[in-house]
């Protein structure tokens, strides 16, 4: 073999080895109320500081039943909001952030990505007391969801008007999404002022495309970053592994009460039919964990399809040789 392709076969064989050492750096924007600290999947760290919603600290476990990790260990920022996490991506601050809508548009261009299943719920959900039901069908009808998912998600997740996502649930489908302005001009017919809470500064794009959307049906909506509002925008995260499960918690955090109980699918699609009718809460994406990664980590991905975090496979480059 000539020098030169030695060289160079040298150099990329170094370059992907598995290293030990360094530090992995995460920010996430988790805050003051997650009371625990952040769960790592699998063997291979142990806890070694933790400041409550701020900070997590952990260690190689160099007894580690599957072996001791590659990066001696792994530092959590938390209470980070997204945009500052893509700033400390691109200033080599941090390996690993999440990354937002505004994030994915901005700054990612051939940045390496690392992207779960659907595991987060964005939906509308009305207040106990927003009692005019034309009205919740009319703006049901008038939120172009492709439209949010296209732009605003540059295509990540999946436009649904389901609940759980059609991976977890196999009926998602037979939720309607489609657009219907005529029907929603009829119903929106002396409508009042609506107002959109949406609380994370995260979704602030999504809810002014929502009002947006709004006025075209006849509808006016006004967005303001509360965590109260005639309606809010949330974004729920799937924990449970079964459609029951998911969906008797997800009515809980809507406040839809509890569904009827069954596990088979016919059972599981009517109940969550059940919650669905009148429009109380309005589902409209299901969206997955997405992270923007550093080019100095190798090996992964380091989140799973259910969006754990998986690291003990991870090396740095330009570690420890």
């Amino acid at each position: 073999m000539p020098v030169a392709l030695l060289l160079v076969a040298s150099i990329a064989s170094s370059a992907t080895r598995p290293q030990y050492g360094g530090t992995l750096r995460l920010e996430v924007r988790l805050n003051a109320e997650t009371p625990d600290p952040p769960a790592l999947v699998g063997a291979g760290f142990t806890i070694a500081r933790w400041e409550a919603g701020r900070r997590a600290v952990y260690e190689a476990d160099e007894n580690a039943s599957g072996g001791r990790p590659f990066v001696d260990g792994i530092e959590i920022l938390l209470g980070r909001a997204l945009r500052d996490q893509a700033s400390d991506l691109e200033l080599g601050k941090a390996d690993l952030v999440e990354l937002g809508p505004a994030e994915m548009r901005r700054q990612m261009a051939g940045r390496r990505i690392w992207s779960s299943a659907p595991v987060r719920v964005l939906a509308l959900v009305f207040g106990p007391h927003f009692e005019d039901v034309r009205v919740r069908e009319a703006l049901a009808l008038s939120v172009d969801r492709s439209a949010i998912q296209t732009v605003l998600f540059q295509r990540q997740g999946e436009v649904s008007g389901a609940l759980l996502p059609q991976s977890l649930s196999g009926y998602a489908f037979l939720f309607p999404t489609a657009v219907d302005l005529g029907r929603a001009r009829q119903l929106a017919q002396g409508a009042r002022l609506i107002s959109l809470g949406y609380g994370d500064a995260a979704l602030r794009p999504i809810a002014e495309r929502i009002a947006l959307n709004a006025r075209d049906a006849g509808l006016t909506v006004a967005a303001t970053q509360q965590v109260s509002g005639d309606v809010r925008l949330v974004e729920l995260r799937l924990t449970a592994t079964t459609p029951a499960r998911a969906l008797s918690e997800l009515a809980a955090e809507l406040g839809l009460g509890d569904p009827p109980h069954g596990d088979s699918p016919e059972q599981c699609y009517a109940a969550e039919r059940a919650l669905l009718e009148g429009f109380r809460a309005i589902p409209l994406l299901h969206l997955p964990d997405v992270y923007g990664v550093a080019p100095r980590v190798k090996g992964g991905p380091g989140v799973t399809p259910a969006g754990e975090w998986r690291f003990e496979n991870l090396w740095l480059e330009g570690a420890r040789p």
